[in-house]
This record gives structure tokens, sequence and C-alpha cells, in this order.
């Protein structure tokens, strides 16, 4: 097998078909925006990975833009989550179940589940420069096809 093709790389011409695509894919990385409709209290708060703060646990289906892909396929605007325990930065005891929420490492946001409904909200600025650097065919993140 080709190894540019085991990467997902294909050249000068792929680059160009996937041009407008990966740019796509590449705004929405940048917003999470999430409404969820399930049991659970919680309540959570992130400003990158470092410095996150959560507590509760809940169960639910969400609806919305997913946030960071950290991977080429896109994630679906659609999914169950779940996840319980406590976390404090670095000190995390929380168990997370179905498509997690994978919060991109430099992210910022905010979460709450109250009762049945719930939203998630949040900006990652590192896939802003990996939608600036795609402008120019760059590709940090690793992310496009």
């Amino acid at each position: 097998m080709d190894d540019e093709a085991d990467d997902g790389g294909g050249g000068v011409l792929h680059s160009l078909l996937f041009y407008i695509p990966n740019r796509l894919l590449d705004v929405f990385d940048i917003v999470r925006a999430r409404v969820r409709l399930g049991p659970g209290v919680a309540v959570g708060a992130r400003v990158t990975e470092l410095a996150d703060v959560y507590i509760g646990t809940y169960a639910s289906v969400y609806v919305g833009l997913p946030g960071p892909r950290g991977r080429r396929m896109p994630r679906l605007p659609v999914g169950f989550e779940s996840k319980s325990g406590v976390e404090a930065s670095v000190a995390d005891v929380t168990a997370e179940g179905g498509i997690g929420p994978d919060y991109g490492e430099f992210e910022c946001g905010l979460g709450l589940q109250l009762l049945i409904v719930g939203f998630d909200v949040g900006v990652e600025p590192f896939e802003i420069l990996d939608l600036v650097a795609g402008l120019i065919f760059f590709d940090p993140r690793g992310d496009d096809f």
C-alpha cells in the first residue's frame, strides 16, 4: 500500500478537491453548542484542560455542534453521552459513556444539566489557528481529508 494513502494525503488534486469541505469542518471545530435532554444534575466549567472543574451526573441525548473533531471524520450532531463524578484540573474521577464530549486541550466553556435539560457550550482557540493555517494548506491538527 502507498504510505501517502495511509496518512490521508493525496497530492495537490486531492488537497484542492477537499479544500472547501476541510475549511467548513475547521469552522465547525471551533465551537461546541449542544442542548442535552435526559436525567441529571451537573455543572462544569473549563478554561483549558488544566483549569477545569466538574461535579455531577447525567445521561442524555444531545443535538448541536459537537466541538473539535480531533480526527478526520466529522462527528455527528446528535448522540448519547453520560458523565458522572468530580473533576478539578488534572484530578479526574469521572466516568464517561456514549460518545463523550471529547473537549479540546485549550477549550473554554460551560456546561449545565438541570433535571432533564442541559447545555454545553465552548470555544477551542487552537481550532482557529487550524482554520487560518488551513487557508494556506497547512493542517496543524492533522484532521483534514
